[in-house]
């Protein structure tokens, strides 16, 4: 069998995405703005990404509050923590492996 690299999950593959859902997987929840300011997102980007990571399934986001007083807190689903521990194994996996030689022999040591 030929030798072939995992599948990385191109949702998460991504920076911001990966700083968002990093966040969360460690927080039990964090409000919008934190997040601005912890991944260094301007509002516009973030708000693009966490939709792509809800549509998904992997946030849920509540909304609490209306006009200047609103307030967006975002959590990480269960399936969100699948794909985030997923995509870490597989990053992990091609960095130990490494890629076998034409031979299909890896290099030790």
């Amino acid at each position: 069998m030929a030798f072939k690299f995992p599948v990385i999950n191109p949702l998460l593959h991504n920076e911001l995405r990966l700083k968002i859902m990093v966040a969360l997987d460690s927080l039990e929840s964090a409000n919008f703005m934190y997040l601005c300011e912890i991944t260094g997102a301007t509002r516009g980007n973030l708000s693009v990404q966490i939709k792509l990571l809800q549509e998904a399934d992997y946030l849920q986001v509540d909304k609490s509050g209306s006009g200047p007083a609103a307030r967006s807190t975002c959590c990480i689903t269960h399936k969100g923590m699948e794909a985030l521990h997923a995509y870490e194994q597989g990053l992990r996996r091609m960095f130990a492996e490494g890629v076998p030689d034409m031979d299909g022999k890896r290099k030790l040591g």
